[in-house]
């Protein structure tokens, strides 16, 4: 089998091989993914963290034989922004891109030389989730905007905003609303939800399309227009600026 790794702090993954085709997820620096099928300017891809499949353009990844999927022992850049080197040139690069250890370096160093230089980092598989932490990395993401398909501060979409911040606690989410709503315990109240918790709401045909995590049992972060903070109660959100409701609860889970 052979791999391809982002070499771009942020790569489109795109539903056909072609730049007009719409952006439904993104790789980030660092992340790896299986070779599935290749074309002249874009590669489709599975994405080893979330086993999502995309097409990534060719020209943003670096091809590699071999690579090992492991979600157990995980360093992630901690800043909003962080400046690190990618082939002797300075880049700016988002929070939450892999940490690569010494080991992976080497082997990624024939197709693509990184050097974190100084940047922050956060150990995952230390991280306990407790509230006030998960708060902390949520909040992060403050005002970051809508971007459908989006995994990172530079723009975000409902999913890829819970995946990133359950990332920081070595705690692997699908990439959609919907797949991640088959995941976790389910919560039989609202009044029950902790810090943490993830709410699932759905459209009029019972679609689950919309994800935020529960800072309490009346408080959701949620990526809508922007990363926000609204009010929620047991019909579903209510936005704290228009008073509009806006999303209908569906279910709570559990994942910790």
């Amino acid at each position: 089998m052979s791999y391809a790794v982002c070499k771009v702090p942020v790569a489109p993954l795109r539903a056909e091989a072609a730049h007009k085709s719409e952006m439904i997820s993104q790789l980030l620096l660092a992340e790896a993914a299986l070779i599935l099928e290749e074309a002249k300017d874009f590669i489709k891809v599975q994405c080893l963290y979330d086993g999502y499949e995309g097409w990534c353009q060719r020209s943003q990844l670096a091809l590699i034989d071999s690579w090992s999927k492991n979600n157990d022992a995980q360093y992630y850049t901690s800043a909003w922004i962080n400046t690190i080197s990618i082939n002797h040139k300075t880049a700016h690069i988002p929070l939450g891109i892999p940490v690569l250890n010494a080991h992976e370096l080497q082997r990624l160093s024939g197709v693509l030389q990184l050097d974190y230089l100084d940047a922050a980092t956060w150990d995952a598989n230390g991280a306990k989730p407790a509230p006030e932490k998960i708060r902390e990395r949520a909040e992060l993401f403050l005002n970051t905007p809508y971007l459908w398909g989006g995994r990172s501060v530079f723009g975000v979409d409902c999913s890829g905003f819970t995946q990133m911040v359950f990332r920081f606690f070595n705690m692997p989410l699908l990439r959609d609303a919907y797949l991640q709503a088959t995941q976790g315990e389910v919560v039989g109240f609202l009044q029950e939800a902790r810090c943490g918790d993830l709410a699932f709401f759905d459209n009029a045909e019972g679609r689950i399309t919309h994800v935020g995590i529960l800072l309490n049992d009346h408080e959701i972060i949620h990526a809508s227009g922007n990363v926000r903070i609204d009010k929620i109660d047991n019909a579903g959100i209510v936005n704290v600026e228009t008073g509009v409701r806006t999303h209908q609860l569906r279910i709570i889970k559990r994942y910790f």
